[in-house]
């Protein structure tokens, strides 16, 4: 008969032995790393993705609960559950916690920028609303947040500035005005300015001038942020590294690698010829959505192993450029802890599954980073 106690014993032995290096510090003294929370892991009931975000990340950003529309339902009427809850998860365990986002045109509280008849309202009035919400905001979470993305995606792609209500109102006025509200707000707070297809050279131009134009005026900002939505197409790695180097060539600034992921998956506006229909119309057109996803969902969530080993040579590749930069680079944010919660699962394809982060659907870092935890 087997022993027991003996059991017992190895068992805890086990238990006790040396645990899995931390991500957080293998890359202590180059970058901070962190990683965007969802509701689930801030009330606690994501349990195994708390568990890795503890262990490997020191940093922690909020995927919704801060953007405008979560936490500002109806101009002026706040709700601060989920981000009173959001700040204290990372106080409680010892994390930074980031900011995102002050002004966002997308997610944004339906009559921010609008009147009774839903009429733009004055640029006067624009004024007065962005400063009392910013200036409300970050009041709050005073001393207890480190950085806030003052405003999100305000450039497109071409270098024109996207024509939301904020800019119909005030210009390009409205992104140095956020900034200076933010500042007067908080002295000691980190300033980001924070946008997608930064690798786009035109973007980059007119987000330079931007961030010039602010700094002119005696207006502090501190870092762009970069997001690495990226794909195994696309950006091309040495055209990103060159513009992650212009920013601190140009204006000085660091940047911030903010919401980075990449998808194992062929580029949707890339894998198929839609034939000019509109991608929805395509999706409901049963004839044509099936053709379409096995271009465009062809694993089906069962990802072969040359494939894996794809995405990880290139995202190792990445992340050893962002070593090079490191003294370029403050920040590194996953966005999300692991692939089972990724916002690229079901989008813009309902039911397709994805694999886009560092931490699998086991909850286990990927092989790309053994190199960084062996050293």
């Amino acid at each position: 008969m087997k022993n027991p106690i003996l059991i017992l014993s190895l068992l805890l032995l086990a238990s006790c032995g040396p645990k899995e290096p931390a991500l957080k510090d293998a890359f202590e003294g180059k970058f901070i790393l962190g990683a965007a929370v969802n509701t689930q892991q801030i009330n606690g009931k994501d349990t195994r993705g708390d568990s890795v975000l503890f262990r490997h990340f020191a940093a922690i950003e909020p995927e919704n609960c801060m953007k405008s529309a979560e936490i500002m339902p109806k101009f002026g009427q706040y709700d601060w559950t989920l981000a009173d809850q959001y700040v204290d998860f990372g106080s409680s365990h010892g994390l930074v916690v980031y900011g995102h986002c002050l002004i966002w045109h997308s997610q944004c509280t339906p009559d921010f920028c609008y009147d009774e008849c839903g009429s733009l309202i004055s640029p006067e009035l624009l004024k007065e609303r962005m400063k009392q919400h910013i200036t409300t905001v970050v009041t709050r979470y005073k001393g207890r947040i480190k950085g806030w993305d003052v405003v999100n995606e305000a450039i497109l792609e071409d270098g024109t500035y996207r024509k939301s209500p904020f800019y119909q109102i005030l210009g390009e006025e409205f992104i140095p005005w956020a900034f200076q509200c933010a500042q007067e707000a908080d002295p000691d707070l980190e300033l980001y300015y924070n946008d997608y297809s930064m690798h786009e050279p035109k973007k980059l131009d007119a987000v330079i001038k931007m961030v010039q134009d602010i700094q002119a005026r005696g207006i502090r900002i501190d870092a762009v942020g970069f997001q690495g939505h990226i794909g195994m197409d696309y950006p091309e790695l040495g055209l990103y590294e060159k513009h992650i180097r212009r920013i601190k060539e140009e204006t000085g600034l660091d940047v911030c690698i903010t919401e980075l992921d990449m998808s194992i998956l062929p580029s949707v506006t890339q894998s198929a010829d839609v034939s000019g229909m509109d991608f929805f119309e395509l999706m409901r057109n049963p004839d044509k959505r099936e053709a379409y996803l096995e271009k465009a969902d062809p694993y089906r969530g069962n990802f072969p192993e040359d494939v894996c080993a794809a995405w990880n040579e290139r995202m190792g590749q990445f992340l050893e450029m962002f070593l090079r930069n490191a003294d370029v680079i403050r920040r590194i944010n996953l966005w999300g802890v692991s692939d089972w919660d990724s916002w690229k699962n079901g989008w813009p394809i309902p039911g397709r599954q994805d694999a886009p982060l560092w931490v699998d659907r086991e909850f286990k870092l990927k092989p790309f980073l053994k190199p960084y935890l062996d050293e």
